[in-house]
C-alpha cells in the first residue's frame, strides 16, 4: 500500500496533545477526519471548470484515513463491495478483478483498497482543508471536554489566577480539580468587584457562572466574583453549623457593583436556625467577628449584615434594616407585598442608607416594596388614604389584564372551533388515509440535491439578583 509520508507525525501529535490539553486519541482521530476531508476537497477540485461536482452529501462515507504513526504516515482506504458489473469505482469492484488475488471471493462482499494520492497531486486546496479542519476539530473537541469537566461540577466555586487582560475582562486560568489541567475563563467587567486588584498571577475564588455551549473564539467559561453564590459558598466554609445543618442561609441580597463610587459594596444574608438553641446571627458572625472576618477579607472589605430571617413579615422587614432601629413595621397592602416602615428621625438616614442602598438592599432580601417613614410626622389617616388608592389602581390594572388574557384565550378557541369546522368542510390532503407514506423518502432525496454538504465547516463567532421592587 502506498504511504505518504509526514515526517515528524509523532511530535505533532505530542505537541498538539499538550498544547490543547488534549489526549493524543483526540488529537489522531482529528487528524484522520481533517485528512478525509483534505481528500474530499483533493477529489472535488479535480471537476473544477470540467464539470458539475458528482458528489452527493453522503459520497465518501465508505472512505477512512488511517495513521501509520511507526513510519510517520497516514493512507486513504476505501471499503468496496464485489459486484457483477460496476456502477461506481468509488464503492464497488468487479468480481473477476478481485479473483486475481483472491480465489474464494464472492459477490458481496467487502474490501478494503488503497486509494491514497500521491503527495504532490493533493494539492495546496486540499492540504488549507486539511489544516483548516484540524484546527475546527481541536477546537471542537476542547469545547466538548471542558463542558463535560466543568458542567455537572458539584461545587461551582473554583480558584482562579489571573493570566491576562483583554479588554475590560481579565482572563484567568481555572482547574476542575487537583491534577487536572488550567483552562481559561472569562470575567467579565460587570462581575469584577471595585475593590480587587487584579495584577498577574494573582489568585481569587469565583463562581463559576456559565459554561458556554455556542461556538466562540476565547474562553467558553465565565466566571464571577460578584454572584451571590460567592457569599453564600464562603458562609458554607466558615460556618460549621451551616455544613452541618443546624443553620440555614434564607435568602441573599447584593449589590457588588453600586451605581455610585461613593457607594461601597453591600451584601445582607438572612439566616435560620433549625434548632432553638443555636443562634444563627452569632453561628455566622462567630467569635469577635472571625468567621465574618474572613468571608469580608476574600471580598476585599465587603460589608455583608447578617440578619435573622422570621416567619412574620413585619419582624423579618425590620429585621432587614439592619442596623437602623425600626419602631413599627405596617403592611398596608400585604397582597401587593408593600408596607410602611416607621423609624425615629434620628435613625431615618441609617435606614435608608446612603443613596437608598440599605433600603434597596433590604426590599432585594425580603421581597416587599419598603417606604421608610419618619415616625414624628406620620400621618397615618392621609397615609391609608394614598395607599388605598394605589391599592384600586393595582387592581383596575389586574382586572384589565385578566380581561385581556380572556379575551385572547375566547379568540383563540373561536379560531381552533373555525379551523376544526373548515377542515371538516374541505379536507386537506395530508387527512386523506395513507398519504405521505412514500413522500419522506422523496423529500429527503429532494434536500440532499438541493443543499450540498459545504466543503469545509467553519468556526462561528461566537444579573444574577432580582431588582428591588
Amino acid at each position: 500500500m502506498a504511504l505518504v509520508l509526514l515526517p515528524g507525525l509523532n511530535n505533532l501529535i505530542e505537541d498538539i496533545s499538550e498544547e490543547k490539553k488534549l489526549p493524543p486519541s483526540v488529537v489522531e482521530a482529528a487528524l484522520r477526519e481533517a485528512l478525509l476531508k483534505g481528500y474530499e476537497r483533493y477529489r472535488r477540485t479535480l471537476y473544477l471548470g470540467i464539470s458539475e461536482d458528482p458528489f452527493e452529501e453522503d459520497y465518501f462515507s465508505n472512505f477512512d484515513v488511517q495513521l501509520d504513526l511507526d513510519d510517520e504516515g497516514y493512507r486513504v482506504l476505501a471499503s468496496k463491495i464485489i459486484v457483477e458489473e460496476v456502477e461506481s469505482e468509488d464503492h464497488q469492484i468487479a468480481l473477476d478483478e478481485v479473483q486475481q488475488v483472491a480465489d474464494d471471493a464472492q459477490i458481496g462482499d467487502t474490501v478494503v483498497l488503497d486509494v491514497t494520492p500521491e503527495k504532490d497531486d493533493f494539492g495546496r486546496m486540499a492540504a488549507a482543508t486539511t489544516k483548516q479542519v484540524l484546527a475546527q476539530k481541536l477546537r471542537d473537541q476542547q469545547r466538548r471536554m471542558i463542558q463535560e469537566e466543568f458542567a455537572d461540577l458539584e461545587d461551582p466555586v473554583l480558584t482562579a489566577r489571573v493570566i491576562r487582560f483583554e479588554r475590560q475582562s481579565v482572563i484567568m486560568a481555572v482547574s476542575s480539580g487537583l491534577g487536572r489541567p488550567e483552562v481559561e475563563a472569562e470575567l467579565p467587567r460587570r462581575d469584577q468587584l471595585p475593590n480587587d486588584n487584579y495584577r498577574a498571577n494573582a489568585t481569587f475564588k469565583v463562581f463559576l457562572k456559565e459554561v458556554s455551549e455556542v461556538s466562540r473564539r476565547g474562553p467558553q467559561l465565565f466566571v464571577s466574583r460578584a454572584n451571590a453564590g460567592l457569599v453564600v459558598y464562603l458562609f458554607e466554609n466558615e460556618v460549621p453549623e451551616i455544613q452541618e445543618g443546624s443553620v440555614r442561609i434564607v435568602a441573599v441580597a447584593r449589590e457588588a457593583n453600586p451605581p455610585s463610587r461613593s457607594v461601597g459594596p453591600r451584601t445582607k444574608v438572612a439566616v435560620d436556625s433549625v434548632e432553638r438553641e443555636v443562634d444563627p446571627v452569632g453561628a455566622c458572625i462567630g467569635a469577635r467577628g472571625s468567621r465574618i472576618q474572613q468571608v469580608v477579607n476574600e471580598l476585599r472589605g465587603e460589608k455583608i449584615d447578617v440578619i435573622r430571617w422570621s416567619h412574620d413579615p413585619g419582624q423579618y422587614i425590620a429585621n432587614s434594616l439592619s442596623p437602623a432601629r425600626v419602631e413599627a413595621v405596617r403592611l398596608v397592602d400585604p397582597e401587593g407585598q408593600h408596607a410602611h416602615v416607621l423609624v425615629p428621625p434620628d435613625q431615618l438616614s441609617l435606614a435608608i442608607g446612603r443613596e437608598g442602598q440599605n433600603v434597596r438592599l433590604a426590599a432585594r432580601l425580603t421581597g416587599w416594596k419598603i417606604d421608610i417613614k419618619n415616625a414624628t410626622e406620620y400621618d397615618q389617616a392621609s397615609e391609608d388614604a394614598v395607599v388605598a388608592e394605589l391599592i384600586a389602581m393595582r387592581e383596575e390594572e389586574e382586572a384589565l389584564q385578566a380581561e385581556a388574557e380572556a379575551r385572547l384565550a375566547a379568540e383563540q378557541a373561536a379560531r381552533a372551533e373555525e379551523d376544526a369546522r373548515l377542515r371538516e368542510l374541505y379536507p386537506l390532503p395530508e387527512d386523506e388515509e395513507g398519504y405521505g407514506e412514500e413522500a419522506p423518502e422523496q423529500e429527503f432525496e429532494t434536500q440532499l440535491e438541493a443543499e450540498p454538504e459545504p466543503l469545509v465547516a467553519q468556526a462561528g463567532e461566537g444579573e444574577d439578583e432580582g431588582e428591588a421592587r
